[in-house]
């Protein structure tokens, strides 16, 4: 994380958990989290970063790692993509945006220097470049009703549709779902943008956007879950994650032949529980003892008391499931897509 960024939110009263990059909130995390209800809020995405691939073969390098069709992607659009293993196991997931000849990469904090560091592995003679630009630039979300009005009083441009992008200047806005959106942009202007958006927006920790990541259904891959799920078992084919239609990647054959089988008996569910949840904890089920049911993949304080988290769950189990242990605390399961 960029120290000067992390100096500047500390300014801000941004409270951070230790000598981590987990932003924990801005002195009152429970009003916060009400406020993402029904208000608008500006969260800094510290747990986040973001690699840029560059050079002529980016694209064909990047279409044949990742499980979503990179070739077709068009400059003002993002996609979702995952990055599996041999067995067809996400190490990593991706949000994917293009600029030109480069293509920036959206992905866990946790996953960024081993992600890199494994995909420079197959980089060979290709004519790509990899860079990590966490360190050069901030990452921000904007959710709720005033979003788009926010932008507009900030001079940033609003990008029309889900997953739709505009850039103007250092400075890039994607349309992520809803009424949320990231914004990219250079360090030498976070001072600046930050005291346009939080005229109108409240300034927000970590946990409010992954509990409205847990609203929209979005599966984030971080080390606590790395390798753990085939993407159809997260939904991630739902969201386009995965073209059934382009050439091989790593763990292509896996994933194909999971789809065309229907053997996934796994899928992404929305979890309530009044005790604390967060990412890799494991469920059980007294109906299927001899084994896990699921894991949590993402977690947040609810507004509403207790904790909400998104979950990959077996579905012939998913009534009756417990968390840690089979006389682990009750967790209510409702799948994300029955």
């Amino acid at each position: 994380m960029n120290p000067h960024w992390r100096s500047f939110l500390e300014s801000a009263e941004g409270l951070f958990d230790g000598d981590s990059t987990e932003l924990l909130s801005f002195g009152d995390a429970a009003g916060e989290l009400q406020a993402a209800k029904q208000q608008t809020v500006i969260v800094p995405l510290t747990h986040l970063a973001l690699i840029e691939a560059c050079g002529e073969e980016a694209k064909s390098f990047l279409h044949n790692q990742f499980t979503s069709d990179i070739n077709h992607l068009g400059e003002n659009q993002a996609q979702h993509a995952g990055w599996c293993t041999a067995k067809g196991r996400m190490q990593a997931s991706f949000l994917v945006w293009r600029q030109g000849d480069r293509y920036l990469l959206l992905l866990a904090a946790d996953l960024q220097e081993a992600s890199q560091k494994r995909l420079q592995m197959f980089v060979l003679r290709a004519k790509v470049k990899l860079a990590a630009l966490t360190g050069s630039s901030i990452m921000l979300g904007l959710s709720g009703p005033q979003a788009e009005e926010v932008l507009a009083e900030s001079g940033l441009p609003c990008p029309a549709g889900a997953l739709a992008t505009v850039s103007l200047g250092d400075t890039t806005v994607i349309h992520l779902d809803g009424s949320r959106y990231v914004i990219i942009a250079a360090e030498s202007a976070m001072a600046a943008l930050w005291q346009k958006l939080t005229v109108k927006a409240r300034p927000a920790g970590n946990a409010v956007w992954r509990w409205l990541d847990i609203q929209a259904a979005f599966p984030l891959v971080t080390l606590a879950t790395k390798e753990e799920f085939v993407p159809q078992m997260a939904d991630f084919e739902k969201i386009g994650g995965v073209s059934f239609h382009k050439g091989c990647y790593p763990g292509q054959e896996v994933v194909a032949r999971t789809q065309y089988l229907g053997k996934v008996k796994r899928h992404l569910y929305r979890l309530n529980c009044e005790q604390a949840l967060k990412a890799g904890d494991v469920l059980h089920s007294p109906d299927n003892p001899d084994q896990s049911c699921g894991m949590v993949m993402t977690a947040a304080p609810s507004p509403a008391g207790g904790y909400e988290a998104l979950a990959v769950v077996q579905s012939n189990y998913s009534t009756n499931v417990h968390l840690g242990a089979l006389e682990g605390p009750a967790v209510q399961a409702i799948a994300v897509n029955p």
